[in-house]
């Protein structure tokens, strides 16, 4: 019993030595800067995958951000392909030139956000509605920029740890 113990404690170990960190991409092009990029209206295409890969929900979104110098402000349109509508509305302050922290009325404390490269990665705790109860699940949410117009989301949530489901989402700036 021991040994499985220490078997599958060291496989986590490996495993998480193995997560991308936002500074590996940091010499890499081009550069994302989150409040540029958001600025002004961006439409986005996303699916819900469950743990075992399953689509379970498609969604369109608008997006129009504001940007004042220091914070965006984002409010988010989606409309799910089950009919359901949802909104957010972000406020995206500028730490300094990599770090960034963000508030949402679902969202459980303050979100963190890293800026390297064509990457911004984002991690919060979002309420999320199941079953009429808000349930916290944890989002490591990464945006990487293809050109000027075009970034791709991908983001997995989990509960204690496991994860219950994967996001991707394709954004095109107007």
């Amino acid at each position: 019993m021991k040994t499985i113990f220490i078997i599958i404690f060291t496989i986590f170990l490996a495993g998480c030595a193995k997560d991308m960190k936002p500074t590996d991409f940091k010499n890499q092009k081009p550069r994302l800067i989150i409040e540029d990029y958001l600025q002004g209206n961006v439409k986005a295409w996303g699916v819900l995958q469950n743990r075992s890969g399953k689509v379970t929900r498609q969604f369109k979104a608008d997006l129009n951000g504001k940007w004042d110098g220091n914070t965006l402000i984002l409010d988010e349109l989606f409309n799910w392909n089950d009919g359901e509508k949802q909104t957010r509305k972000w406020t995206i302050k500028k730490i300094d030139e990599h770090n960034y922290e963000g508030t949402a009325s679902d969202v459980v404390g303050k979100a963190i956000g890293y800026s390297y490269g064509p990457a911004f990665k984002f991690e919060y705790v979002l309420l999320v509605p199941v079953k009429g109860k808000n349930i916290k699940i944890t989002f490591d949410d990464w945006i990487f920029m293809q050109d000027e117009r075009v970034a791709i989301n991908r983001a997995t949530m989990t509960k204690f740890g496991i994860k219950v489901a994967e996001l991707t989402v394709m954004f095109i700036k107007d």
